[in-house]
């Protein structure tokens, strides 16, 4: 692979995990195709070849419904987020697609200052070119546990 895609990828990732990690969700969804999918899974379900996701949604217009419903509707903990995110590897690499996989580790910290470990997995995106931009077209996280202690409310 070119150290171009590897680049691009990197600069993604950092882009998408900044985006989380300032709660700037709104432009986060914008990271996204329109007909994008984004689906938090477990790795058990994942080896298992298991369906049933943590979050799915399969569209654009649903991850916005998603982000409002977090602002405005759910009650959750709240908590500043940290991610870290490893070098993407290099999966498949063309001029108007990449795909490639890195591992997170997310952390939270709440108002009394306490952080912990929420979640630890990898990121598999699938990505096109969108006018010179990288754009989500499949955006899947696999968590190494399915055990969320609290509400997934936010996206990882």
């Amino acid at each position: 692979m070119t150290p171009q895609f590897t680049w691009e990828a990197m600069s993604f990732l950092s882009q998408y995990g900044m985006l989380l990690d300032q709660d700037r969700l709104e432009d986060w969804v914008q990271l996204f195709d329109p007909q994008a999918e984004y689906k938090v899974y477990s790795r058990e379900n994942e080896q298992l070849g298991l369906p049933a996701p943590l979050m799915w949604c399969d569209n654009r217009a649903m991850l916005s419904d998603r982000v409002q419903s977090y602002r405005n509707v759910n009650e959750h903990n709240f908590h500043w987020a940290r991610h870290i995110i490893g070098m993407p590897q290099i999966l498949h690499a063309e001029p108007e697609s990449l795909h490639f996989q890195a591992g997170y580790s997310l952390f939270q910290t709440n108002l009394e200052g306490e952080t912990r470990t929420f979640s630890v997995g990898r990121y598999d995106f699938v990505c096109h070119r969108h006018s010179d931009e990288l754009r989500l077209k499949r955006a899947w996280v696999i968590a190494d546990t399915g055990l969320v202690k609290t509400l997934l409310a936010a996206p990882i």
